[in-house]
């Protein structure tokens, strides 16, 4: 796959293109918007950008506010802050009064590396899916991430859209079409299917083309958005494929793949499935790559998570 820029360096490009053309657009950062690549948008257009200072509280309050007023809030911030020391201001000042924020947590996930626990946000899927009217999207590449960018302005609710750090390789082929809440298949497979979200899309395509190699069929859906969920998206595949995967930046409870769990529950749809994200544990250090691939997020975990799932269908 043909390496693209990090996802934040195109949200940013995206948000400056999108400005210069409506100035109701406005980026509020709390003391980031050199993390957040915000610095172009800043110098270009000084008079629509906030900046609040280590406050991430503060920061959701005056977004929400700058919202009611009628403006398109860009709210930047890690997102290891920004949905944790700022959880009860999205619920209320954001969720609950209805202000169509779009919150931006960026260097999710484990993307602070070496940083550790502190810094990491295996949290946030969980805490926002348990708030109602708030929307919940993960971009795997910079298609994705220009496309819901663009989508966020005229979003009939607020948004939370989660970035990482590292320069993200292209999944997509030419002619695809973004929806919030609209699944995006990259692959079919009829043996097993890995359903992902965010960055780890495409580690899951390079498994599901080293298993190819082996002669096992594997497909790959981008989850993109976890709420609104794509339901019929999740169903289709289990109906076509022996065994689903789920794979996520996250930890097991209360993300991607409890949400596969309990829908295919419900439906009464029983097949081999797995669960791949950070388990309960205090978690290793390192670099992105590193703690992924300590915790089965590479091409040859999830493989070896599909032959196990598949030895273990034909020999229960």
């Amino acid at each position: 796959m043909e390496i693209g820029k990090a996802n934040l360096d195109v949200f940013a490009e995206t948000l400056l293109s999108l400005a210069q053309t409506d100035r109701d657009i406005l980026a509020v950062t709390s003391d980031s918007r050199g993390s957040g690549k915000l610095t172009k948008f800043g110098e270009t257009l000084p008079d629509q950008i906030v900046e609040v200072g280590i406050a991430e509280q503060n920061l959701v309050g005056i977004s929400a506010g700058l919202a009611s007023a009628g403006k398109k809030v860009f709210a930047v911030s890690p997102a290891c802050f920004l949905t944790a020391r700022s959880l009860e201001q999205i619920k209320n000042d954001v969720a609950y009064s209805d202000q169509r924020v779009k919150v931006i947590g960026i260097s999710a996930g484990v993307s602070y590396g070496a940083l550790g626990s502190t810094h990491h946000s295996l949290h946030d899927y969980a805490v926002l899916r348990a708030i109602n009217n708030i929307d919940i999207v993960a971009p795997a590449d910079n298609f994705e991430t220009r496309e819901v960018i663009r989508a966020a302005l005229n979003h009939p609710r607020p948004l939370y859209i989660r970035f990482g750090k590292r320069n993200m390789p292209h999944v997509h082929a030419p002619g695809t079409t973004f929806e919030i809440g609209k699944a995006i298949t990259l692959k079919t497979g009829t043996d097993v299917t890995f359903i992902a979200i965010g960055e780890p899309v495409p580690q899951a395509v390079l498994a599901a083309e080293k298993l190819a190699d082996e002669g096992i069929s594997a497909g790959v859906i981008s989850m993109h958005t976890l709420k609104p969920f794509d339901t019929d998206a999740l169903l289709h595949a289990a109906a076509t494929s022996r065994a689903i995967i789920t794979v996520e930046e996250h930890s097991v409870y209360g993300g991607l793949g409890e949400r596969c769990a309990s829908i295919l529950m419900e439906k009464r749809v029983m097949l081999p499935f797995k669960i791949v994200g950070f388990p309960d544990e205090y978690t290793v250090t390192g670099s992105q790559m590193e703690i992924f691939a300590h915790y089965g997020i590479s091409p040859d975990g999830l493989a070896a998570t599909a032959r196990t799932l598949l030895h273990a269908e034909v020999t229960g």
